[in-house]
């Protein structure tokens, strides 16, 4: 069995322009005599590889612990791509995800420098997947994110953004992305990791 961590290092990670960084800071250390080691740490939901949940976008959306588990584990689809995503892009990547594995089709992760379009978001909602995952530390424009996120989080499309997937090659895999369970959240850190079977 292989696995795949496609997750980013916290503390060196991306951070979305105006995001406050990660900092980590030692509470305790034995190097000082203490008996032990402790740290403590601070970041944003949205740091590094993190899902958004609906309340992220919509003022009554579910939040992280209120997103059914179902969404972030399961069968997925890597697929890479350069470039806008459009709405014919994205038929494309979820015929072929069907054809390969009849379950992966409701889970994308976008392999490469990607930005999904609101054709693209209409052509995934409309097919009802749970999750669409990217390389980008949002899904949609970098400039104007705010039309994509909407259109997928109304319909309760969970957000795996900032994965890292250069060494997967494409194809499906197991996935496991559940997130933190910050009770109330809009966003939380997860460790991804995809597993070849």
């Amino acid at each position: 069995m292989k696995i795949y961590d496609i997750s980013q290092e916290v503390f060196s990670c991306e951070v979305f322009s105006g995001d406050p960084m990660p900092k980590i800071e030692s509470v305790f250390s034995m190097q000082d005599g203490d008996l032990y080691n402790l740290s403590a740490f601070s970041m944003c939901a949205h740091n590094g590889t993190h899902i958004d949940a609906p309340r992220h976008f919509i003022k009554d959306g579910k939040t992280v612990d209120n997103v059914d588990l179902s969404k972030f584990v399961g069968f997925a689809y890597v697929v890479s791509h350069n470039g806008d995503v459009t709405a014919e892009d994205a038929a494309k990547m979820l015929e072929d995800a069907r054809t390969i594995c009849a379950d992966s089709f409701k889970k994308i992760l976008i392999k490469g420098d990607a930005t999904v379009t609101v054709e693209a978001a209409n052509a995934f909602a409309d097919a009802k997947i749970d999750l669409i995952g990217n390389e980008s530390q949002t899904v949609g424009p970098i400039d104007a994110p705010m039309q994509v996120h909407l259109r997928l989080l109304s319909e309760e499309i969970v957000l795996l953004e900032g994965i890292r997937l250069s060494d997967v090659p494409d194809g499906v895999y197991f996935l496991n992305a559940a997130p933190i369970n910050l009770g109330g959240a809009d966003g939380a850190p997860v460790r991804a990791i995809l597993v070849e079977f």
